[in-house]
């Protein structure tokens, strides 16, 4: 889709779901300046070509449960297809594995895990490793803090300030 399909009221309310998708169809209205009717009619069709792809809640899962989350590095001994299909096909089914990138650069995969503790990702980076996916290497960090967590892209690209 080209980005001349995208007008500014689009955006606008891109930009107003990215921080509250909670918000209700009038406030959000009243947000981007439109009628109600003409709101819904809009981000309906923004959900049916794909620009708004899912609504979430941001849990504090620590305060949920034991949750010790790994970022970790994964490197290939190959850079094949069907490696990195295989890969996909077995992180896909780990609920371990909450977030997974392929990537540029030194590494292949870059991968969020949630685990209680040290001791299960061992288990997992061991499994990973030691199955037949490829894996050659797991380097492996453990979030101390989110300093900034992930609260939407930003939509327009504007020049940076100097």
């Amino acid at each position: 889709m080209a980005p001349k399909d995208i007008d500014r009221i689009d955006l606008r309310i891109l930009n107003v779901l990215q921080q509250d998708a909670r918000i209700t169809n009038q406030a959000l209205a009243d947000r981007v300046a439109l009628s109600p009717s003409a709101c819904l009619r809009r981000v309906r069709e923004l959900e049916t070509r794909g620009l708004i792809t899912g609504y979430r809640a941001q849990v504090a899962v620590d305060r949920i449960r034991s949750a010790t989350i790994v970022v970790a590095q994964v490197t290939f001994k190959e850079h094949a297809l069907d490696a990195f299909s295989t890969f996909d096909k077995r992180i896909l089914t780990m609920p371990e594995v909450v977030e997974a990138f392929r990537i540029s650069g030194t590494y292949d995969y870059m991968l969020r895990v949630i685990v209680n503790d040290v001791h299960e990702w061992k288990d997992i980076s061991r499994m990973l490793l030691g199955g037949n996916y490829g894996v050659e290497k797991i380097v492996s960090q453990f979030l101390m803090d989110e300093v900034k967590p992930f609260s939407g892209y930003p939509l327009a690209s504007e020049p940076r300030a100097k």
